[in-house]
Protein backbone atom coordinates (compact mmCIF):
# COMPACT_ATOMS: atom_id res chain seq x y z
CA UNK A 1 0.00 0.00 0.00
CA UNK A 2 2.96 2.55 0.88
CA UNK A 3 4.53 2.01 -2.39
CA UNK A 4 1.20 2.10 -4.20
CA UNK A 5 1.04 5.81 -2.45
CA UNK A 6 4.29 7.01 -3.49
CA UNK A 7 3.87 5.82 -6.96
CA UNK A 8 -0.05 7.65 -7.30
CA UNK A 9 1.77 10.42 -5.96
CA UNK A 10 4.63 11.26 -8.69
CA UNK A 11 2.17 10.33 -11.41
CA UNK A 12 -0.10 13.19 -9.99
CA UNK A 13 3.26 15.12 -9.69
CA UNK A 14 4.66 14.62 -12.78
CA UNK A 15 2.84 16.63 -14.76
CA UNK A 16 3.19 19.97 -12.62
CA UNK A 17 6.83 19.54 -13.68
CA UNK A 18 7.58 22.22 -16.15
CA UNK A 19 11.65 20.87 -16.47
CA UNK A 20 13.47 17.18 -15.90
CA UNK A 21 17.08 16.31 -15.78
CA UNK A 22 17.96 12.68 -16.44
CA UNK A 23 21.88 11.78 -14.61
CA UNK A 24 23.57 8.65 -16.01
CA UNK A 25 26.29 7.68 -13.57
CA UNK A 26 28.85 5.22 -13.34
CA UNK A 27 31.48 4.04 -10.40
CA UNK A 28 33.58 1.24 -8.78
CA UNK A 29 34.65 0.45 -5.68
CA UNK A 30 35.44 -1.58 -2.68
CA UNK A 31 32.82 -4.03 -1.13
CA UNK A 32 32.51 -5.39 2.23
CA UNK A 33 29.79 -8.73 2.50
CA UNK A 34 28.57 -10.85 5.34
CA UNK A 35 25.90 -13.31 5.36
CA UNK A 36 25.73 -15.52 7.73
CA UNK A 37 23.40 -17.79 5.85
CA UNK A 38 26.32 -18.59 3.15
CA UNK A 39 29.28 -18.52 5.53
CA UNK A 40 30.38 -16.91 8.88
CA UNK A 41 33.50 -15.05 7.26
CA UNK A 42 33.57 -11.34 5.67
CA UNK A 43 33.61 -11.00 2.14
CA UNK A 44 36.09 -8.07 0.76
CA UNK A 45 36.80 -6.83 -3.36
CA UNK A 46 35.82 -4.91 -5.76
CA UNK A 47 32.34 -3.57 -7.08
CA UNK A 48 30.87 -2.04 -10.10
CA UNK A 49 27.54 0.84 -9.63
CA UNK A 50 25.12 1.96 -12.34
CA UNK A 51 22.97 4.76 -11.23
CA UNK A 52 20.02 6.77 -13.23
CA UNK A 53 18.35 9.45 -11.79
CA UNK A 54 15.44 11.24 -12.97
CA UNK A 55 14.01 14.37 -11.56
CA UNK A 56 10.96 16.49 -12.35
CA UNK A 57 10.74 19.35 -10.68
CA UNK A 58 9.20 23.07 -11.22
CA UNK A 59 10.83 26.35 -10.37
CA UNK A 60 7.23 27.99 -9.04
CA UNK A 61 6.60 24.80 -6.93
CA UNK A 62 7.89 23.31 -3.92
CA UNK A 63 7.37 19.81 -4.74
CA UNK A 64 9.39 17.49 -7.15
CA UNK A 65 9.35 14.20 -8.65
CA UNK A 66 13.04 11.46 -8.74
CA UNK A 67 13.10 8.12 -9.93
CA UNK A 68 16.23 6.03 -9.19
CA UNK A 69 17.47 2.99 -11.02
CA UNK A 70 20.12 1.61 -8.84
CA UNK A 71 22.41 -1.79 -10.36
CA UNK A 72 24.83 -3.05 -8.25
CA UNK A 73 27.68 -6.17 -8.62
CA UNK A 74 30.93 -7.07 -6.74
CA UNK A 75 32.68 -10.28 -6.24
CA UNK A 76 34.33 -10.75 -3.04
CA UNK A 77 37.27 -12.96 -1.59
CA UNK A 78 37.38 -14.21 1.99
CA UNK A 79 40.70 -13.63 4.16
CA UNK A 80 42.28 -17.00 3.52
CA UNK A 81 41.38 -16.82 0.31
CA UNK A 82 39.36 -19.90 0.36
CA UNK A 83 36.29 -18.88 -1.30
CA UNK A 84 34.57 -16.05 -3.39
CA UNK A 85 30.82 -14.63 -3.14
CA UNK A 86 29.46 -13.34 -6.83
CA UNK A 87 26.92 -10.73 -5.66
CA UNK A 88 24.52 -8.66 -7.80
CA UNK A 89 20.94 -6.15 -6.88
CA UNK A 90 18.81 -4.20 -8.52
CA UNK A 91 16.70 -1.75 -6.95
CA UNK A 92 14.30 1.07 -7.72
CA UNK A 93 13.39 4.48 -5.45
CA UNK A 94 10.45 6.35 -6.37
CA UNK A 95 9.39 9.13 -4.20
CA UNK A 96 8.79 13.21 -3.85
CA UNK A 97 10.31 16.09 -2.01
CA UNK A 98 9.29 19.31 -0.68
CA UNK A 99 11.53 22.33 -1.02
CA UNK A 100 12.09 24.10 2.18
CA UNK A 101 14.08 26.89 0.78
CA UNK A 102 12.82 29.28 -1.85
CA UNK A 103 14.13 29.68 -5.39
CA UNK A 104 14.48 32.04 -8.58
CA UNK A 105 16.24 30.72 -10.40
CA UNK A 106 15.53 28.57 -14.16
CA UNK A 107 17.83 25.30 -13.72
CA UNK A 108 17.93 22.59 -11.90
CA UNK A 109 21.73 23.65 -11.65
CA UNK A 110 21.72 27.28 -11.14
CA UNK A 111 19.83 28.40 -8.41
CA UNK A 112 21.05 31.30 -6.16
CA UNK A 113 20.90 29.72 -2.87
CA UNK A 114 21.44 26.56 -0.79
CA UNK A 115 18.48 24.41 -1.19
CA UNK A 116 16.84 22.18 1.17
CA UNK A 117 14.46 19.20 0.23
CA UNK A 118 12.61 16.67 2.97
CA UNK A 119 10.87 13.73 1.26
CA UNK A 120 10.42 9.97 1.18
CA UNK A 121 10.95 7.25 -1.14
CA UNK A 122 9.72 3.73 -2.13
CA UNK A 123 12.72 1.19 -2.37
CA UNK A 124 12.39 -2.32 -3.79
CA UNK A 125 15.18 -3.95 -4.27
CA UNK A 126 15.66 -7.80 -6.02
CA UNK A 127 19.10 -9.30 -6.17
CA UNK A 128 21.15 -12.45 -5.13
CA UNK A 129 24.78 -13.61 -3.44
CA UNK A 130 26.51 -16.89 -4.66
CA UNK A 131 28.87 -18.97 -2.85
CA UNK A 132 31.39 -20.53 -5.02
CA UNK A 133 32.60 -23.06 -2.64
CA UNK A 134 29.02 -24.12 -0.97
CA UNK A 135 27.73 -27.27 -2.44
CA UNK A 136 24.64 -27.33 -0.04
CA UNK A 137 22.44 -23.68 -0.26
CA UNK A 138 24.93 -21.81 -2.47
CA UNK A 139 22.90 -19.11 -3.20
CA UNK A 140 21.04 -16.36 -1.01
CA UNK A 141 18.30 -14.85 -2.81
CA UNK A 142 17.88 -11.23 -2.02
CA UNK A 143 14.33 -9.09 -1.71
CA UNK A 144 12.47 -6.35 0.35
CA UNK A 145 10.61 -3.35 0.22
CA UNK A 146 11.13 -0.01 2.33
CA UNK A 147 9.82 3.24 3.20
CA UNK A 148 12.75 5.71 3.28
CA UNK A 149 12.63 9.38 4.60
CA UNK A 150 15.42 11.14 2.78
CA UNK A 151 16.95 14.77 2.70
CA UNK A 152 18.25 16.82 -0.20
CA UNK A 153 20.95 20.01 -0.39
CA UNK A 154 22.00 21.74 -3.20
CA UNK A 155 24.43 24.54 -3.44
CA UNK A 156 25.76 27.01 -6.16
CA UNK A 157 29.08 27.16 -6.95
CA UNK A 158 31.20 29.07 -10.05
CA UNK A 159 33.58 27.20 -11.39
CA UNK A 160 36.31 28.25 -14.41
CA UNK A 161 33.18 30.66 -15.11
CA UNK A 162 30.40 27.82 -15.29
CA UNK A 163 27.92 27.48 -13.37
CA UNK A 164 28.37 23.93 -11.05
CA UNK A 165 26.48 22.93 -8.28
CA UNK A 166 27.11 20.28 -5.11
CA UNK A 167 24.35 18.07 -4.11
CA UNK A 168 23.95 15.70 -1.18
CA UNK A 169 21.64 13.24 -0.68
CA UNK A 170 21.13 11.12 2.38
CA UNK A 171 18.12 8.43 2.64
CA UNK A 172 17.34 6.06 5.49
CA UNK A 173 14.70 3.21 6.28
CA UNK A 174 11.74 3.60 8.30
CA UNK A 175 9.62 0.53 8.05
CA UNK A 176 9.89 -2.28 5.36
CA UNK A 177 9.19 -5.87 4.82
CA UNK A 178 12.06 -8.66 3.32
CA UNK A 179 12.15 -12.30 2.23
CA UNK A 180 14.61 -14.67 4.56
CA UNK A 181 14.89 -18.14 4.91
CA UNK A 182 15.47 -19.16 8.82
CA UNK A 183 18.51 -20.48 10.40
CA UNK A 184 19.17 -23.58 8.90
CA UNK A 185 15.87 -23.64 6.46
CA UNK A 186 17.30 -24.73 2.93
CA UNK A 187 15.49 -23.18 -0.40
CA UNK A 188 14.21 -27.00 -1.17
CA UNK A 189 12.10 -26.82 2.41
CA UNK A 190 10.58 -23.75 1.32
CA UNK A 191 10.25 -23.71 -2.37
CA UNK A 192 10.03 -27.44 -3.02
CA UNK A 193 7.87 -29.04 0.25
CA UNK A 194 6.61 -25.76 0.92
CA UNK A 195 7.63 -25.36 4.73
CA UNK A 196 6.97 -21.84 5.27
CA UNK A 197 9.06 -21.03 8.19
CA UNK A 198 8.51 -16.64 9.09
CA UNK A 199 10.29 -16.25 5.21
CA UNK A 200 8.36 -12.72 5.19
CA UNK A 201 9.34 -10.43 7.96
CA UNK A 202 8.57 -7.26 8.77
CA UNK A 203 11.79 -4.68 9.14
CA UNK A 204 12.12 -1.31 11.19
CA UNK A 205 15.38 1.03 11.37
CA UNK A 206 16.42 -1.19 14.15
CA UNK A 207 16.73 -4.60 12.85
CA UNK A 208 17.53 -3.32 9.48
CA UNK A 209 19.59 0.01 10.04
CA UNK A 210 20.65 0.96 6.31
CA UNK A 211 21.56 4.17 4.91
CA UNK A 212 22.60 5.94 1.65
CA UNK A 213 24.26 8.86 1.06
CA UNK A 214 25.33 10.50 -2.50
CA UNK A 215 27.64 13.54 -3.03
CA UNK A 216 28.57 14.75 -6.31
CA UNK A 217 29.93 17.97 -7.62
CA UNK A 218 28.46 19.09 -10.85
CA UNK A 219 29.73 20.67 -13.66
CA UNK A 220 27.57 22.49 -16.64
CA UNK A 221 29.41 22.08 -19.74
CA UNK A 222 26.60 23.45 -21.62
CA UNK A 223 23.20 24.60 -21.24
CA UNK A 224 21.60 21.35 -22.26
CA UNK A 225 24.61 18.96 -20.48
CA UNK A 226 26.28 18.87 -17.19
CA UNK A 227 29.40 16.13 -16.15
CA UNK A 228 29.55 14.83 -12.79
CA UNK A 229 32.09 13.02 -10.38
CA UNK A 230 30.90 12.00 -7.33
CA UNK A 231 30.74 9.49 -4.25
CA UNK A 232 28.53 7.08 -3.61
CA UNK A 233 28.04 5.05 -0.21
CA UNK A 234 25.04 2.24 0.04
CA UNK A 235 25.34 0.68 3.51
CA UNK A 236 23.00 -2.36 4.10
CA UNK A 237 22.87 -4.39 6.92
CA UNK A 238 19.62 -6.64 8.84
CA UNK A 239 19.16 -8.98 11.54
CA UNK A 240 16.50 -11.24 10.70
CA UNK A 241 15.28 -15.07 11.50
CA UNK A 242 18.53 -15.25 13.35
CA UNK A 243 20.80 -14.72 10.22
CA UNK A 244 22.88 -11.43 9.87
CA UNK A 245 23.62 -9.70 6.84
CA UNK A 246 25.31 -6.58 5.75
CA UNK A 247 26.70 -5.00 2.08
CA UNK A 248 28.72 -2.26 1.98
CA UNK A 249 29.81 0.04 -1.15
CA UNK A 250 32.11 2.62 -1.48
CA UNK A 251 31.98 3.99 -5.32
CA UNK A 252 33.33 6.77 -6.94
CA UNK A 253 31.10 7.45 -9.46
CA UNK A 254 31.64 9.78 -12.99
CA UNK A 255 28.41 10.56 -15.21
CA UNK A 256 26.67 12.92 -17.70
CA UNK A 257 23.43 14.61 -16.75
CA UNK A 258 21.03 16.07 -19.56
CA UNK A 259 18.55 19.20 -18.86
CA UNK A 260 15.36 18.97 -20.11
Amino acid sequence: MCYKLFLLVSILLSPLASAAQSHYQLGVGSTNILDTYLSQEKFYGIGLSMLYTREHYKDSCRWSTEWQHQLHTSTADDRADNASLLEGMYKLYSGCYYRLTSSSSKGICNPRTLQLYVGALANVGLGMIYNTRNGNNPVQARLGLQIMPSVKATYPLRLFRHAAMLRYQADLPLVGVVFSPNYGQSYYEMFSLGNYDHNIVPTTFISAPNFRQQLSLLYTVSPKFTFSIGYLGDYQQQRVNNLKQHLYDHAVMIGIAKNM
